[in-house]
């Protein structure tokens, strides 16, 4: 049996569409919202089965992945969030680099030698490293008109990752990589396949949303964001947090997006010109992780939004 988990962002997405075009699709695909990363829990594998992990924190992971290396199963791990300490095991392939501009579709760019380089620029895009993207299409030659294109395709699907539950989403992961698969090119993806029209739709209305909510507070240095309890500003969280970034690159901004209850999901963008220190704040508060450059808290308590503020400001302000 073949398993892949899968981040159900852009970046996860593409990975597994670069392994896939070269290799069995998987037995089973287990993916799900951007924020839903502890899903190594979920694989029921055995001995001599394989697995592959793309895009998710081991150390959110461990001991899922303890339990399935013990049981004699094959582990393939590729990530670039922190990791903790990688277990040292004979069944672990591990291909993991937290430094601030590798993502994981760069990492299985690597590991194929470029063979499906298109789709490691999608993803890089959609997790905002512009500059490793730009980096990578330059190596490869890629036209202007199709680096504008693989741009905005990565964007739209990390767009689509954002959200509480699959509900808010506008197509559920798995579905939207079966309709990613069958093409060996992106841009044959764009255009031949409606989604990236339905996508763009949605980005567009949200994006105008978010742009009308001005900031909760800012200063030199960082701002931070309030969003209403709704799915609009669930799905364009991650995507507000990275426009934010690319307009202000010598400034950290958090976006808190009220839950049903009061609390507040968060989305962490360190500075594009410094971009440390994203995942060590959030890891201060309870379900919070990430990487360098960008990291998040999946449930922040109301009554510590004020000390978030205050510990957001004291991490970035300059």
């Amino acid at each position: 049996m073949n398993y892949s988990v899968v981040n159900g962002d852009a970046d996860g997405l593409c990975a597994l569409q670069q392994l896939c075009l070269e290799q069995p699709f998987p037995n089973q695909l287990i993916t799900g919202v951007k924020r839903d990363i502890a899903l190594l829990e979920q694989v029921k594998a055995q001995a001599g089965d394989q697995v592959t992990v793309l895009d998710l924190s081991l150390d959110r992971n461990r001991q899922p992945l303890l339990r399935l290396l013990a049981a004699g199963v094959r582990v393939r791990y590729f990530d670039h969030h922190y990791a903790g300490v990688i277990p040292s095991h004979p069944a672990l392939e591990a291909h993991i680099d937290p430094r601030p501009d590798q993502g994981t579709s760069l990492l299985v760019n690597a590991y194929l030698g470029g063979r499906a380089a298109r789709w490691a620029i999608v993803g890089t895009f959609g997790d905002n490293f512009d500059q490793a993207a730009y980096h990578l299409a330059d190596a490869i030659d890629l036209p202007t008109s199709a680096r504008a294109a693989l741009r905005e395709l990565g964007i739209l699907l990390n767009y689509n990752s954002y959200g509480l539950t699959l509900n808010d989403l506008h197509i559920a992961p798995a579905t939207l990589f079966e309709r990613l698969h069958p093409y060996a090119d992106p841009m044959e993806f764009i255009a031949n396949d409606a989604t990236v029209s339905e996508l763009r739709t949605g980005y567009a209305q949200d994006m105008a949303r978010a742009q009308a909510i001005p900031a909760l507070t800012s200063g030199a240095g960082y701002a931070v964001f309030v969003h209403p309890d709704a799915a609009w500003a669930r799905r364009v969280s991650g995507v507000w947090a990275n426009a934010l970034a690319q307009a202000a690159p010598d400034r950290a901004h958090a976006l808190l997006t009220a839950l049903e209850n009061g609390d507040y999901v968060v989305s962490v963008r360190a500075p594009l010109i410094a971009p440390q220190g994203a995942d060590a704040l959030c890891r201060q508060f309870p379900s919070g992780g990430g990487r360098a450059a960008a990291a998040g808290i999946n449930r922040l308590p109301a009554a510590h939004c004020d000390s978030f503020v205050a510990a957001f400001a004291a991490a970035f302000a300059s």
